[in-house]
């Protein structure tokens, strides 16, 4: 059994470093973008180790190679460790969950089909992280973005009372548009912001896919993205939200509206933000807020941490996807264009890899940050 090295960090600033075996994780809706992003992300991961790939029905029983067949959409060749691995039915829940430790979900399904099927791979003792939106609005259920709400995996304890579970739980993670600006404003909560306006330009492959798929997207705007709007403007308030009764109540401000608009860009969110704070800081006061900015996967140096969350550019001219997509090999946040605005105090520009940082690096950033909270072991 393959082991790894990793530390835990006291209060007191001392490292405990401990021998462990990987955990043994499946990818549900292995076939598909995300999972496939989960699968080039997790080659040789310290922690994780890809045991099972799981899809529907009509991809079961082939290995994963002939299932995928030519629909391998990463930059990166498929590693080789997973090709051989034969494709378990999704739906087979007790036979997925008794090979793994943990899941990470990518399923194709209704919204109440996936709900269905994650609380029900939970109840096997198998925790679920999970990149759908099906589970967000369940109040017991964590939706964080790990810099910014790690105390939400206390509701937890909650959901698993409410499931019957030991082990079992599901957490997701929130909507790949929101990442590009939720930090940043985020940075500056001690200045109180009050009303956002946001437009994001949001990349092919948040709808899953490549413009081989999808020649309609070459040289097109298309000014409407199904319940991406209602998913921008609401998403952040549960995550500034608190904990109470065994629920998490979302936040009551600041007020966010949105546009969300597809370009034809494969990879990457950019987000135009426009924002009123209670207390007016200077440029240079938010400059100095996102430049310091980090979080407790910074603070536990889990493995997929980007050492810098956040960068701000000076030029003009940037953040540009070409060069700014991979900051941090796609987990960091990339902002720039930060000026005084006529009609708001400020205005500023961000990027985020929609594919990474906003979809399967998210979650499995999220899943480091579960284990080392200790809410994710072997089984």
């Amino acid at each position: 059994m393959r082991e790894y090295l990793y530390y835990i960090q006291h209060h007191k600033g001392k490292r405990d470093f401990i021998m462990s075996e990987r955990l043994r994780v499946g990818i549900l809706g292995a076939t598909g973008m995300v999972g496939q992003r989960f699968i080039a992300l997790l080659e040789n991961h310290p922690w994780f180790e890809v045991v099972t790939v799981a899809a529907s029905p009509r991809s079961a029983g082939k290995t994963y190679e002939e299932a995928v067949g030519g629909r391998w959409k990463m930059d990166t060749p498929m590693p080789e460790a997973v090709k051989n691995l034969v494709v378990m039915n999704v739906n087979e829940v007790e036979k997925v969950s008794s090979s793994v430790d943990f899941v990470f979900s990518a399923v194709d399904m209704s919204k109440d089909e996936i709900k269905a099927i994650e609380e029900a791979y939970a109840k096997t003792e198998t925790p679920v992280v999970s990149n759908n939106s099906a589970h967000r609005w369940t109040p017991d259920v964590p939706m964080i973005i790990p810099e910014v709400n790690p105390d939400h995996v206390e509701v937890i304890q909650y959901q698993k009372e409410r499931l019957g579970t030991k082990k079992g739980f599901v957490a997701v993670k929130p909507n790949c548009s929101i990442q590009s600006y939720t930090p940043a404003l985020d940075a500056l909560k001690e200045f109180g912001p009050k009303l956002v306006v946001a437009t994001t330009y949001q990349a092919i492959s948040g709808a899953g896919k490549t413009f081989k798929d999808w020649p309609e997207m070459v040289e097109n705007v298309i000014p409407y993205i199904g319940g991406e709007e209602e998913k921008s403007e609401q998403e952040p308030l549960k995550i500034w939200g608190h904990i109470e009764d065994g629920k998490i109540v979302k936040a009551e401000g600041p007020v966010i509206t949105t546009q969300c608009i597809r370009v034809p860009v494969l990879n990457g969110h950019t987000a135009a933000v426009f924002v009123n704070f209670e207390k007016k800081p200077t440029k240079e006061q938010i400059i100095e807020c996102w430049r310091n900015y980090s979080g407790l996967p910074q603070e536990l140096g889990l493995p997929s941490a980007p050492k810098n969350f956040i960068q701000y550019l000076e030029e003009d001219n940037r953040p540009q996807v070409k060069l700014d997509v991979d900051y941090e090999n796609g987990f960091g946040v990339s902002l720039g264009r930060l000026r005084e605005d006529s009609v708001f105090d400020y205005k500023f520009v961000g990027l985020s890899h929609n594919t990474v940082r906003g979809a399967a690096g998210g979650a499995v950033l999220y899943a480091e940050l579960l284990k080392a909270k200790g809410f994710i072991e072997k089984k």
